[in-house]
């Protein structure tokens, strides 16, 4: 019977164990994590089976070894797992940065066994109380075999990738690194940025952070994330992100030349590239996978307004994934914002809100 550990059971940890939970029934789990409430909730809910010591010998019973800690805490247990992990085990991490670990599993002798791992998918919240089964479906799953690593251990470890609807890349750490600085690292500092730049442009009486509505929101939204695992982030993947921000830093400065000179095609041309590259990344055709199924449904502040709306929907079957308000006023009378499953719930619930005369702004 195949056998998985977790050193660590926060938001990616938990959200695999639930998935493999959810399509391996008959695998056993078992997990250390220093919060003893977290094990407590993972054991009530069925999720794992064993809660296990923070050095436990029973590691090596385990056929796979996710490391879901901090990064430098994941690093602490290399040597524990090199003396304890059985031979033809794998073992593996989720951090979002590669080089440092995959350096450090080489030196601790564990090459053979490690295959360093990262889910490109997570929330602005944290813990394994936001962790869900479905968190990983459809996310992009990097995968970073070490250079002892057998062809064997990496096609049984895409095989588990798989068998929980995530999709596996694999990849050298260097262009892991690289590739997470564009489009994962960078983007958490602009928002930072942003954040901050606001706060501190603000009006004594917030007007800014009133008014703040969903385009702001929504590019801000991932601020929201752990500064302590930014932190480390950045500091781990420093070389790469410098790249990328000189670059972006560059690029601005280039933005606000087009807008001083007052040059309208030039403008246009900046946007309409964006556009265009953005509009791609969506692309089902090109081998993209859309992370988030959307509408926007205007409706009037009155009572029962909502409910009208998420009833109509569950009459019809249509499950919904997560309901929000925007507050402002950027939709008009005000927006409802809803997330589905799947892009046919959407398609589906688009056209029935839209025969009862609901103003609908579907994103794409």
């Amino acid at each position: 019977m195949t056998k998985i550990g977790y050193i660590g059971l926060g938001l990616i940890g938990g959200s695999i164990a639930r998935s493999i939970r959810k399509f391996h029934p008959d695998y056993t789990q078992a997990a250390y994590c220093r919060t003893k409430a977290t094990l407590d909730l993972a054991m009530k809910e069925k999720i794992i089976d064993e809660e296990f010591s923070q050095y436990d010998q029973r590691f090596a019973e385990c056929d796979y070894i996710f490391l879901c800690a901090p990064v430098q805490t994941n690093l602490g247990y290399l040597q524990f797992l090199k003396e304890t992990a059985k031979p033809d085990a794998i073992v593996t991490d989720v951090g979002s940065v590669k080089g440092e670990t995959m350096q450090a599993a080489e030196k601790s002798g564990l090459g053979s066994m490690f295959i360093g791992g990262h889910p490109m998918a997570g929330t602005e919240k944290t813990g394994f109380a936001n962790s869900s089964d479905i968190l990983l479906e459809n996310a992009f799953y990097f995968l970073t075999p070490g250079a002892g690593c057998p062809q064997e251990k990496t096609d049984r470890f895409r095989d588990l990738i798989r068998s929980i609807r995530s999709l596996p890349i694999i990849a050298t750490p260097e262009e892991h690194d690289y590739i997470v600085a564009g489009v994962s690292h960078l983007p958490h500092i602009i928002a930072s940025a942003l954040v901050n730049s606001v706060k501190n442009l603000d009006t004594p009486d917030e007007r800014m952070k009133l008014v703040a509505a969903g385009g702001f929101r929504d590019i801000t939204r991932i601020a929201s994330s752990s500064p302590v695992m930014w932190q480390q982030i950045c500091l781990a993947n420093r070389k790469e992100i410098l790249k990328v921000l000189d670059y972006y830093i560059s690029f601005l400065g280039d933005a606000r030349k087009k807008i001083d000179s007052g040059d309208a095609d030039q403008i246009y041309a900046m946007f309409d590239s964006s556009k265009n590259y953005r509009d791609s990344i969506d692309d089902i055709q090109k081998g993209s996978v859309p992370r988030e199924y959307l509408i926007y449904v205007d409706i009037y502040d009155e009572p029962g307004a909502i409910a009208t709306i998420t009833t109509m929907l569950a009459m019809n079957q249509i499950n919904i994934r997560n309901v929000g308000i925007l507050h402002s006023r950027e939709f008009g009378e005000g927006a409802l914002r809803i997330e589905f499953y799947d892009e046919k719930a959407r398609n589906q619930a688009e056209k029935i809100l839209s025969h009862r005369n609901y103003r609908i702004r579907k994103v794409i």
